[in-house]
């Protein structure tokens, strides 16, 4: 593959908890509309491409591609559906124009699930049918179970996973798009109510509701069409166990691997050393910290202590998060990679507003699609 691939067009609705009064198409048509405004694009004639993340079990609909081209310009055009997280998408969307096989396409990811009431029992489709389904554990159940087992293998602590908490709300006051933004202090997180010990109610990103679109082009396009293209220098994904059995519960080995392959296709070496910003899967407070590790930011165990030291703060030597991620944000089911996407793209193009970091020119989006499952995907993005 030898085509370069930059984002060159993006749009997204705000991240909000209730939507009743718009459909998911009407969402993913504000985030449309926004994008190929922003690309300088017409649907109609310049995407020749649509890429859709979903999953019919949590849309309640089958072949979910065929509910998809209307509102995203794409109708008699090739759709696909990918049911992974929005990082999975990405990747496709980055194939298909690096092979050569098209030159501009469009990527949607979206959440409607204020829509979804029961959703832990729909995500519970997703354990292994035979040995894990008809145990009836709830996913969050599954997530207190791998925290506990995290922090007593590294040395992280309840409290550096409150610093999490409060420093991505805090940061969510900075963003106007993000629905849970809070003046928490860390002594406050560790006072909630407790769900799966040590799980707290603070500890998970609420779900919020919102679209996102995202518009990639080849080098040639990209070029004629902006003259601020967000590079995809490198991108990587990886499945680890299915099964609860046989998973390392403490280290996200789809985390590492995910990252070792976006680092090598990358060319990059050192990644405290090179890459400028973060922004990480954040689904549970002690997945920032785990996910930290996992993609060589630090050490193992040593996540907790990098957070308690202020590194990751929006003024420090690796702001993680400065959008408010998903604790701050909202979880956005499997568009929460997309979004992550989004917020470094709009870091490199100096568009952040008030949590802008001065002086970026690389960042790391990474996603992980949720209990149970072991998928994550990493991108890195450059100016």
């Amino acid at each position: 593959m030898s085509q370069e691939v930059a984002i060159v067009g993006i749009g997204y609705t705000s991240f909000r908890p209730l939507t009743p009064e718009v459909s998911y198409k009407e969402l993913v048509y504000e985030a449309a509309v926004k994008a190929y405004e922003d690309a300088g694009l017409d649907p109609r004639s310049d995407v020749d491409s649509i890429v859709s993340v979903a999953e019919d079990f949590t849309e309640g609909t089958s072949i979910f591609d065929e509910y998809v081209p209307d509102q995203l310009g794409g109708m008699l055009k090739p759709n696909v559906t990918i049911p992974g997280d929005g990082i999975h998408g990405l990747a496709t969307a980055y194939m298909q124009i690096a092979s050569g096989i098209v030159d501009v396409v469009a990527v949607e990811a979206h959440s409607k699930a204020s829509n979804v009431l029961t959703l832990p029992r729909i995500t519970a489709y997703a354990m292994d049918p035979v040995l894990n389904r008809p145990l009836r554990a709830n996913p969050v159940f599954i997530a207190g179970m791998e925290m506990n087992r995290y922090l007593y293998t590294s040395g992280a602590t309840r409290e550096h996973c409150a610093l999490v908490v409060a420093k991505n709300k805090r940061n969510a006051l900075l963003n106007p798009a993000a629905a849970f933004g809070a003046a928490l202090e860390p002594d406050q997180a560790l006072d909630s109510e407790m769900v799966a010990y040590p799980l707290s109610v603070v500890d998970i990103s609420p779900h919020a509701d919102g679209a996102i679109v995202v518009v990639l082009a080849s080098a040639e396009v990209a070029q004629s069409l902006t003259d601020v293209p967000i590079w995809i220098r490198g991108i990587g994904w990886c499945n680890d166990s299915p099964s609860l059995e046989n998973r390392a519960w403490g280290r996200a080995i789809y985390a590492e691997e995910a990252g070792r392959m976006a680092y090598r296709t990358a060319g990059i070496r050192n990644a405290m050393d090179e890459i400028d910003l973060a922004e990480i899967d954040d689904a549970y407070s002690y997945k920032e910290l785990q996910h930290l590790e996992a993609l060589g930011f630090c050490e193992y165990g040593r996540g907790g202590f990098l957070t308690a030291d202020g590194v990751t703060e929006i003024e420090g030597a690796l702001p993680v998060n400065a959008s408010g991620g998903s604790i701050g944000g909202g979880h956005l089911l499997d568009a929460s990679g997309l979004r992550a996407v989004v917020e470094v793209a709009l870091q490199l193009r100096g568009e952040a507003g008030a949590h802008q970091i001065p002086g970026v020119e690389t960042g790391l989006a990474f996603g992980w699609r949720g209990v149970p499952s072991t998928s994550g995907a990493a991108v890195i993005l450059s100016s």
